[in-house]
C-alpha cells in the first residue's frame, strides 16, 4: 500500500463506496480501507428509490439490476387500526427500488468502486489516527499482522456504527432521547407472498408495544424483524425466558405477518440490535466529513438508512472534489456538507416521529415514546427543519395545514393522521434538493455535469 494518498475513506459500505466511487470518478487518488472482508452480513435489506440516481452516477444502476434482487414496488402498512400501500410508480419519479442481501449489495457496490480506480484494501483495520492540530493528516493500519501508516489530504470517516472520528476521538456521538428501541430479527424460508400492495412490498406491521417488518429476499428468504422499546424488551425477555420467545409471542400478537409465516420455517437464530438512534454532533471538521451511519443513523421504520449512506457519500464527493480543485473553499464546501446533510436527516426524524405518533391503539405506550422530546427539538433545532419541510407547498393553506400539524406535534398533541406518508411526503411539500442556482444552499449548489461538483448561485463580480 502507498504510503500517502488524496483521499483516505474509512469503510466499505455504501456510504464509502458511493464516495470512494464518486471520487474517483473525478480522478483522485482514493485508498479505501475496510476492516472486514466482502461479503459479510449487514441488516438494512430495503432499498428506496432516491438511490437510483446516485446509483447512475456511479454508473452501478445496470449491476444492480442485473444481479436478480427483488423488486421493490413500494410498501404496505398494517398501522393501528387502519392499512394502507405507498406505491413508488405514483410516485414523482415513479421507479422501483430493490430489496437486497446486503452482502452481495455491498460487496457489489465495493467492488464497482475498486473498478472506478479506488485502491481497495480490505481486511485491513485502522488502529489509531494522527492530527495537526484538530486536522487529521495520518492513518495508522494492520493487516493480517502487517501495520502500515498512509498519510492524506482529506478524510471520509464512513465506518458505520463503530463511527472512528465520532466515538474514539471526537466524543461528539449523541443518542436521541427519542426512539430507544431494540430491533430483533430472523430469517424464514417458504413465507407466504403478499396478496396485496405493489409487487415485492415491505410489510410494516403494527402490534402492541411495538412493529414488525417483513422483506422478501432473492436468495427465496424472508427477513422477519421486531422493533420494540428497550425497557418492555428488557422486562419481556425476562418475563418469557429469551429473545426467541420475546419474538415468537409478539408474532402471535401480529395476524398480518403471522400469516405470511404461516407454513414456513425459521432457519436462523435471532440477531439483535440496539442503542441504534444517534447523531454526532457535527458531521464536519478541518480536513473531515463523516458519512453514513457514522455520522448519524435513525430508525428502520422508514428504511432510511442506505439512503442517507448513498445521498451523504454523494454529497461528500462532490464538496472533497471542489475543494480539490480550487473551485470553492473547504469551509464553503464543508458548510455545504453539513447544512445539506443536516437538513436531510432532520427531515426524516421528524417524518419518523410523526409516523408514530399515527398510531392509536388500545395499548399504545411505545408510540408515545418516540415523540420527540424538547431536549430532542432544542439540539436539532428542530422548529427551522419543520420550516424547511413546510417551504414550498404548493399554495398557502396547503402550507397552513401541514405548519398546524406539525406544530401541534412539537407541543405533544395527537396528530391523528393515518398515513402521515402522504402529507408530509408530497411533491411540492419539501423543499427540492439544491440542484439549480434558485435552490442554493449557502450560496453554493449541486451540479452533476462532469465532473460532480459545487457550483457558485451567483458568480462573484469582477473588480473594476
Amino acid at each position: 500500500m502507498d504510503g500517502t494518498t488524496q483521499i483516505l475513506v474509512i469503510g466499505g459500505g455504501p456510504a464509502g463506496s458511493t464516495a470512494a466511487g464518486l471520487l474517483a470518478k473525478q480522478g483522485f487518488r482514493v485508498t479505501l480501507l475496510e476492516r472486514d472482508h466482502f461479503p459479510r452480513y449487514h441488516i438494512g435489506e430495503s432499498i428506496l428509490p432516491s438511490c437510483r440516481p446516485i446509483f447512475d452516477l456511479l454508473g452501478v444502476r445496470e449491476k444492480v439490476e442485473a444481479h436478480g434482487f427483488t423488486p421493490k414496488g413500494g410498501a404496505y402498512f398494517f398501522w393501528g387500526e387502519g392499512e394502507w400501500d405507498v406505491r413508488f410508480a405514483d410516485l414523482r419519479d415513479g421507479a422501483n427500488a430493490w430489496q437486497v442481501v446486503r452482502s452481495e449489495f455491498d460487496k457489489l457496490l465495493l467492488d464497482h468502486a475498486r473498478e472506478l480506480g479506488v485502491d481497495v484494501r480490505e481486511r485491513t483495520a485502522v488502529t489509531e489516527l494522527e492530527f495537526d492540530g484538530g486536522r487529521p493528516v495520518a492513518a495508522k493500519w494492520s493487516r493480517d499482522g502487517d501495520e502500515g501508516r498512509i498519510s492524506f489530504d482529506y478524510l471520509v470517516d464512513a465506518s458505520g456504527r463503530a463511527g472512528v472520528l465520532a466515538t474514539k476521538y471526537l466524543k461528539a456521538r449523541k443518542f436521541h432521547n427519542v426512539f430507544r428501541n431494540v430491533a430483533t430479527w430472523a430469517y424464514w424460508k417458504n413465507a407466504k407472498s403478499l396478496d396485496r400492495g405493489p409487487q415485492g412490498a415491505i410489510v410494516v406491521s403494527s402490534v402492541p408495544g411495538g412493529w414488525f417488518w417483513a422483506i422478501p429476499l432473492h436468495d427465496g428468504t424472508t427477513s422477519v424483524g421486531l422493533v420494540t422499546g428497550r425497557d418492555d424488551f428488557n422486562a419481556r425477555r425476562a418475563e418469557l425466558g429469551g429473545i426467541e420467545a420475546l419474538y415468537h409471542q409478539a408474532l402471535r400478537d401480529c395476524p398480518s405477518v403471522r400469516d405470511l409465516l404461516a407454513g414456513a420455517e425459521q432457519v436462523t437464530g435471532m440477531k439483535t440490535e440496539q442503542d441504534y438512534s444517534y447523531t454526532s454532533e457535527a458531521f464536519s471538521g478541518p480536513g473531515y466529513l463523516m458519512c453514513g451511519d457514522a455520522a448519524c443513523f435513525l430508525d428502520p421504520l422508514l428504511s432510511t438508512g442506505v439512503h442517507l449512506a448513498t445521498y451523504s457519500g454523494m454529497l461528500g464527493a462532490a464538496a472533497i472534489g471542489s475543494a480539490l480543485r480550487g473551485e470553492v473553499t473547504e469551509a464553503e464546501a464543508w458548510e455545504f456538507f453539513e447544512t445539506v446533510y443536516h437538513q436531510g436527516y432532520e427531515r426524516l426524524l421528524v417524518l419518523v416521529s410523526v409516523f408514530y405518533d399515527s398510531y392509536r391503539g388500545k395499548d399504545h405506550h411505545f408510540y408515545t415514546a418516540q415523540r420527540l422530546s424538547p431536549a430532542d427539538r432544542d439540539e436539532l433545532n428542530l422548529q427551522a427543519s419543520f420550516d424547511r419541510i413546510i417551504t414550498g407547498v404548493a399554495d398557502l393553506s396547503d402550507a397552513q395545514d401541514v405548519y398546524r400539524r406539525v406544530r401541534q406535534h412539537l407541543t405533544g398533541a395527537e396528530s391523528g393522521n393515518p398515513n402521515p406518508l402522504a402529507n408530509l411526503n408530497r411533491e411540492h411539500e419539501v423543499k427540492r434538493a439544491p440542484v439549480s442556482p434558485d435552490r442554493a444552499i449557502a450560496g453554493l449548489y449541486l451540479s452533476f455535469e462532469p465532473p460532480l461538483s459545487l457550483r457558485r448561485a451567483e458568480a462573484p463580480v469582477a473588480s473594476s
